[in-house]
């Protein structure tokens, strides 16, 4: 693995600190490599915009800001409209289909995955963890982090009580990544 920037963004209230928060401690802690987390937020703590930056390494992270992301996780249309121009030009996009329409504006060397993760969520009747929908998913398009950190992370970092619906909400964003990519490889035959 390399030194992999990500940045996460969204508006608050949907998680997207703890997203960042439980990615870096399950890199950190529980793959046993280097990260960082750094984090933003509008006026505003619910609405206003937000995004986490987690970067992820082999070696020491000499700086903590992302500038161009390796990956650019998006829940809303402003954050995508904000963020998606500074993504590396080979970087990957994942972003919430029902929050975010893709305009296809990437070069060719950008990967593309979506996922209905509000929708999941809702019909999981919690709307409330789409963020650990993403969080599934981009444990599934990457495979930067290994699912059992992510679950004891996840697990070490919820509010007690919630252990099951937020396994479940993982779960269902990690097995809608692997069909993903599943149907991806099945386009390049």
């Amino acid at each position: 693995m390399k030194h992999t920037g990500i940045k996460i963004c969204g508006f608050g209230g949907q998680g997207i600190i703890l997203s960042g928060y439980i990615m870096g401690k399950a890199a950190a802690i529980y793959d046993k490599k280097h990260a960082t987390l750094t984090q933003s937020y509008g006026p505003e703590s619910r609405g206003g915009a937000c995004s986490a930056q987690v970067i992820i390494s082999d070696r020491k992270v000499d700086y903590p800001e992302v500038l161009h992301p390796d990956i650019l996780i998006v829940m809303s249309k402003e954050a995508y409209d904000k963020y998606t121009p500074g993504l590396n030009n080979k970087g990957m996009l994942i972003y919430d289909e029902d929050l975010v329409e893709n305009d296809n504006k990437f070069s060719t060397g950008t990967g593309i995955f979506s996922i209905p993760a509000t929708r999941i969520a809702e019909d999981l009747g919690k709307k409330i963890v789409a963020n650990i929908i993403m969080l599934g998913f981009f444990t599934a398009v990457t495979d930067i982090i290994k699912v059992k950190s992510m679950e004891n992370a996840l697990l070490s970092s919820i509010p007690e009580g919630t252990e099951e619906l937020n396994l479940k909400a993982f779960r269902l964003g990690y097995d809608y990544g692997l069909k993903k990519l599943n149907s991806k490889c099945d386009e390049g035959k």
